[in-house]
């Protein structure tokens, strides 16, 4: 038979020890219980919004001096992961709706509002030696840099060719996927390759092209092109609903999205 640890002292002391053990037990169980934290906001973001959200944050946090937020930035597919498996966060931004519906579906995310668009861009180094000044000249390059079909960098890029082949021809296609030496795991990664003089160009989004002074942008005409929609939702599992929120009625502000349209992106009113 199982006995409590009260049990196991004498008799004669127990009134001594019975309160001073409860109150440990109390405090020990309050230790492990879940807070609710109104001050405190979790973030997880796509790596292409690391320059729009450090400064959306920073004046957020300016604005609300009591808020203390934290981002975390990553591929968007590797954040749907570690939500999916436990991970804590209040907020999620993704570089396509195809990573947060599946969020959605699994009822991990609430309802997801549109934070900024953009569309994709060929970039190449400064001195850009395969002299690639238009969309159709990128099969004159001998190394290019996309992502992988899982990113969503990488997804819309495989949009992107299969609209151009239409006109282009199949063989262009061919030839340019042919080039690819790299598939890389997030935006940032594509571009630095890029900056870092290791491939002859790369398919990014023009927010981040627009953001480095190490490459230049060469434009995919819009019947080829794609619009890259950025959605953000409140987790399901939040303690800090309230600090989420204020920040998802801060980001449809004016000033929130002048912030967001000098990085580049479109914003929906």
């Amino acid at each position: 038979m199982q006995r409590s640890l009260i049990q196991l002292v004498p008799r004669s002391m127990r009134s001594f020890l019975a309160v001073p053990l409860l109150s440990i037990l109390a405090v020990c169980s309050s230790c492990f219980a879940a807070e609710d934290d109104p001050n405190h906001l979790t973030i997880f973001a796509a790596s292409s919004l690391t320059n729009a959200f450090e400064e959306l944050v920073r004046t957020y946090e300016e604005q609300y001096p009591d808020t203390d937020v934290q981002l975390t930035f990553a591929g968007s597919q590797i954040l749907r992961f570690q939500i999916e498996q436990g991970a804590s966060t209040d907020l999620f931004a993704s570089a396509n709706e195809t990573h947060m519906q599946a969020l959605v579906d699994a009822d991990l995310m609430g309802t997801p509002r549109t934070l900024g668009i953009t569309d994709l861009v060929v970039i190449v180094p400064q001195q850009n030696p395969a002299q690639i000044e238009r969309f159709d000249d990128l099969d004159q390059a001998s190394s290019i840099v996309v992502g992988t079909v899982y990113v969503p960098i990488g997804a819309y890029t495989e949009r992107v060719l299969e609209l151009a082949s239409a006109e282009l021809g199949d063989a262009f296609v061919n030839k340019v996927r042919d080039r690819v030496v790299s598939r890389e795991s997030n935006v940032r990664l594509v571009r630095a390759k890029v900056e870092l003089g290791e491939a002859d160009a790369a398919l990014v989004y023009r927010t981040d092209a627009t953001a480095s002074k190490r490459v230049r942008l060469v434009p995919i005409p819009e019947k080829f092109n794609v619009q890259a929609r950025f959605p953000i939702a409140m987790t399901t599992e939040t303690t800090s609903a309230g600090a989420a929120t204020r920040f998802l009625d801060y980001i449809a502000s004016p000033e929130a999205r002048g912030i967001l349209e000098s990085h580049g992106f479109v914003t929906e009113s």
